[in-house]
């Protein structure tokens, strides 16, 4: 569908290379880390460094935005075709803490170039994957002779992903109307290796609760009162053990209501992935693989919800002994969601089961965090296949599906604008996202701008 010339897009992008890697450079030297106070201003900063590159590249409108929080860049590049669809690019040029001493081999905000790759933190992680957007639209431009997008082009890029986006719902529902969008793409993901492109379809969603038991009003004697008073560690036990079935499933009535349910289709294509259990329990330090019986490992991380127990203590936790039963103890879970759950209905689900799990004597509070939703687009969703398609003419070969176990504000957008989410990312496993010495795989850096250049004259023909 797209009118852009490979040739012309490849040449475009090799002549503006040298250039493009050192305005890289130069936005990888500001220390815009979101979670500590002392670089609040370089937080700022590197957002005003954004709108003003945007700027440079040709936006005609590029604003700050202000949260309660850390500032967002809002562009928006309207079409020369009134009649164009709208695309939406989300990312986020906050980093993660970085410091010589971690590990790095280089001062992390000081990228080095060796090898053919970009090492500094926010490389890959995601100011690499924000900034490949405004060479790929000046290549899209070049290349088919446009003097604007193909699309209405927008991006919104965050300051407080790598904080937990606390404020970026608020922002999105406060400006929904000019983030309006037909698709939207998230450039803050990866491939499944440096030889097979891949396409992400989706994301979990995300609900965290505590739940604490009190018991006694103080630690008291075991000898004294042992098994005559309720133990509040021993039934946060048994509250925790019944959490899973014996297959694996997760015993909370009601969990599992609406869950999309995995095709042949998406199996299929899952099965056509390069994954070596091996390796990947080599790379978990795991020595075996568990979970809900009847799928695969990668069905499990990406088209599964689970719940896990993230910690779980109370008493005495010292050296040698302390003979008392623990006047509280508690438990830290999380349960990953997928396409169809609702996390109200999952967080009514869990208060109700785990209060029918409450003995008498024993108080109880249990505490839900602010919930994500799950994303998930159809696979044959037009722009979807546009996301593939684009990918596929950049790196020359078959374009293969993933999705990611993980959870992000993606849903926030998809939610709130009513759009449909897709991925385009160019980072790899090996990038070393939030760890010392991060990179990116500069061959790779400039697939994800010839992809972006294609891609837009695609969408334009395949949202209409």
């Amino acid at each position: 569908m797209s009118d852009t010339p490979d040739s012309a897009v490849r040449t475009y992008t090799e002549q503006h290379r040298a250039a493009f890697l050192d305005d890289l450079a130069a936005w990888l030297r500001i220390p815009s880390v979101s979670a500590q106070p002392e670089h609040e201003g370089d937080v700022r900063r590197s957002a005003e460094w954004l709108s003003a590159k945007l700027k440079e590249t040709g936006f005609p409108v590029t604003e700050v935005w202000e949260t309660d929080g850390a500032p967002a860049v809002f562009a928006e590049w309207p079409s020369d075709d009134p009649s164009a669809p709208t695309v939406l690019v989300y990312g986020h040029h906050d980093v993660q803490p970085a410091a010589r001493e971690d590990g790095w081999s280089t001062e992390p905000f000081e990228p080095v170039i060796r090898d053919g790759r970009m090492y500094g933190r926010g490389a890959a992680d995601d100011k690499g994957q924000v900034f490949f957007h405004t060479l790929g639209v000046r290549a899209h431009l070049a290349a088919t002779g446009r003097t604007a997008p193909a699309v209405h082009l927008k991006l919104i890029v965050e300051g407080e992903e790598e904080s937990g986006s606390p404020h970026f719902r608020d922002l999105v529902e406060r400006h929904a109307g000019r983030l309006a969008a037909d698709a939207v793409i998230v450039s803050d993901t990866g491939m499944w290796n440096e030889t097979t492109p891949t396409v992400c379809t989706g994301m979990r969603g995300l609900a965290e609760c505590e739940i604490e038991f009190h018991g006694p009003g103080q630690d008291i004697h075991s000898g004294s009162f042992g098994g005559a008073v309720p133990n509040p560690a021993t039934e946060i036990a048994r509250l925790v053990a019944a959490l899973h079935d014996a297959d694996g499933k997760v015993a909370v009535p009601g969990f599992y209501d609406g869950v999309a349910e995995l095709t042949a289709t998406e199996r299929a294509l899952f099965a056509e992935l390069p994954f070596d259990e091996a390796d990947w329990l080599h790379t978990a330090r795991s020595r075996a693989a568990s979970g809900e019986a009847g799928y695969s490992t990668l069905e499990r991380i990406w088209a599964r919800p689970t719940a896990e127990v993230n910690g779980i203590g109370g008493g005495y936790q010292g050296a040698g002994s302390k003979t008392i039963i623990p006047s509280s103890a508690r438990a830290k879970i999380s349960f990953r969601l997928v396409a169809g759950q609702d996390p109200e209905h999952v967080e009514k689900a869990v208060r109700v089961w785990a209060e029918a799990r409450v003995p008498a004597g024993i108080g109880h509070r249990i505490t839900f965090l602010p919930a994500t939703r799950p994303c998930l687009t159809p696979l044959d969703h037009p722009a979807l296949q546009a996301v593939a398609r684009a990918m596929g003419r950049a790196f020359g070969q078959k374009v293969l599906f993933t999705r990611e176990g993980g959870s992000g504000p993606a849903a926030d957008l998809q939610d709130v604008l009513g759009a449909p989410v897709l991925f385009l990312g160019i980072s790899v496993p090996s990038d070393g996202w939030h760890a010392p010495d991060e990179k990116v795989e500069l061959d790779l850096l400039l697939k994800g701008v010839e992809t972006a250049a294609h891609l837009w004259s695609d969408l334009a023909a395949a949202l209409r």
